[in-house]
């Protein structure tokens, strides 16, 4: 979909009505009778179950699968599919500097990158809506290449090879944005839940001067960068703001009355339904609630948009859905 994105953000805070755009692609999924590993690893797939949900949800725009396993493959790492679960990555690819100086930074023809590009292709010919592509960050990629644990303490002990490795990752993450642009797509969603577990100085040194070398690369008028850190309880909300992204993503342990105080109001503002607990295992009064509270706390603040906390997971009743969006409705038909 051909789009000025900052014109569209522009729009979603002017509006006095609120938007939503839940992170659910498992959903569309089940609505065309797949199985999850089918999306992971086939476009089409992947597209048609983006776009069977697009027909059935008021989502303001779509997302993709929040798969963060894509890039680590592409780097060589070893991936277990289950059939009805995200991929995950098995054990480490790099443990020292040795391995890290001769990791090589992989090509977009690598693993299933060819699969994911050519799906947000798909689904940007034929959204008729803002389409977001997804990505992980490069401190999140770093861990999963070198294990979460030993970066956790890597960033102390060895610092400069843990920025090697970061070097690598981001620069590989600039490769792979920018195809995700050249395919259509209005703007990647880059998902940093591992620097949530970081202080603010550690979130800015060892991730946010790396995002914002890809915000640096891609973001302008027609592309946006969504920041993710469902990590973050609100200890490095700065961090997170000194990429300079068009928006922020939050997960259901953040205080998004905190957020909304520390993010810049030109920014969008996004979370943070509890997509386990709520979503999945809620009822539909449970979702309605949730949905509405958060609305009725961001009031004040236009440049809210209505989201998941993170990725929805399989298994999401459809009516649990219908009372997210029922919610908006309701709320937005309060205020015209």
């Amino acid at each position: 979909m051909e789009l000025n994105v900052k014109e569209w953000i522009g729009r979603l805070i002017g509006s006095p009505e609120r938007a939503a755009i839940p992170i659910m692609t498992h959903s569309g999924i089940e609505l065309i009778g797949r199985r999850v590993v089918d999306a992971v690893t086939d476009g089409s797939v992947h597209a048609q179950a983006v776009l069977a949900l697009a027909g059935r949800c008021p989502s303001a725009a779509s997302t993709v699968i929040m798969d963060l396993t894509v890039e680590a493959e592409a780097f060589g790492a070893e991936i277990h599919f289950p059939e009805e679960d995200v991929p995950s990555v098995v054990g480490r690819l790099v443990s020292d500097r040795a391995g890290i100086e001769a990791l090589a930074i992989p090509s977009l023809d690598a693993g299933r990158v060819p699969e994911y590009l050519r799906a947000n292709e798909l689904i940007a010919a034929a959204s008729d809506r803002p389409v977001l592509s997804g990505c992980i960050g490069p401190y999140s990629l770093a861990g999963r290449l070198y294990d979460m644990s030993e970066i956790m303490m890597g960033i102390y002990i060895e610092p400069d090879t843990v920025r090697m490795l970061l070097e690598k990752c981001t620069q590989f993450i600039i490769a792979y944005c920018k195809a995700l642009k050249r395919t259509g797509s209005n703007g990647v969603l880059i998902a940093e839940p591992a620097a949530g577990l970081l202080s603010d100085d550690a979130c800015r040194e060892f991730s946010s001067v790396y995002v914002r070398r890809i915000v640096e690369q891609v973001q302008d008028d027609r592309f946006a960068v969504i920041l993710h850190n469902c990590g973050n309880t609100g200890q490095c909300t700065p961090a997170m703001v000194a990429t300079g992204c068009m928006g922020y993503h939050f997960g259901n342990g953040m205080d998004m009355a905190a957020a909304l105080r520390d993010c810049p109001p030109e920014a969008l503002v996004m979370g943070n339904v509890d997509p386990v607990s709520v979503f999945k295992m809620g009822t539909p009064e449970a979702v309605y609630d949730a949905a509405a509270g958060l609305l009725r706390l961001a009031a004040g603040h236009p440049n809210f948009v209505l989201s998941s906390g993170c990725d929805t997971p399989p298994g999401v009743p459809m009516a649990n859905i219908e009372a997210f969006y029922r919610a908006v409705n309701d709320f937005n038909a309060e205020i015209r």
